[in-house]
């Protein structure tokens, strides 16, 4: 393997590890939109559809590398999934919430570092620069929200 094919690999394998933590936490939030308090669902709504709205950019992303994105993200879809139906149970899914919505987006933004740092097209490193920069003022948003 050359030296550019194995940078052009490790730059696919970022975007996928990307493409999996943006679907895993879309996961959460899916089931955190039906069950979340009146007052928070806007913004578990807006953070759904930024991660929605980002999986199929990456998705496409992934498809130019010539690869296919996996839709069902990774085993932390369903431990997300399970995590807010749970809490749903024995408490209210409402802005006490967010120190964890910080946490696990932390992950992704983390996973938006790393592919950045790979070589990536031009085109590719601007469209997850923006992504990035969305889902960080989102996050500063929802801080703010919660005072």
């Amino acid at each position: 393997m050359t030296d550019q094919s194995h940078a052009q690999e490790k730059a696919t394998d970022a975007l996928a590890a990307l493409h999996d933590r943006t679907i895993d936490v879309l996961a959460g939030f899916e089931t955190m939109v039906d069950k979340a308090e009146p007052d928070f669902r806007p913004l578990a709504e807006r953070f759904r559809g930024l991660h929605q709205r980002h999986a199929g950019q990456i998705a496409a992303l992934l498809a130019a590398a010539g690869r296919e994105a996996d839709a069902d993200g990774t085993f932390m879809s369903t431990v997300n999934r399970a995590v807010v139906s749970m809490r749903s149970l024995v408490d209210d899914i409402d802005e006490d919430i967010l120190k964890q919505v910080e946490s696990g987006e932390q992950h992704v933004v983390d996973a938006f570092d790393e592919a950045l740092a790979q070589p990536q097209s031009p085109e590719a490193k601007g469209r997850l620069a923006e992504m990035r920069q969305e889902l960080v003022s989102l996050l500063g948003e929802a801080r703010a929200w919660r005072g």
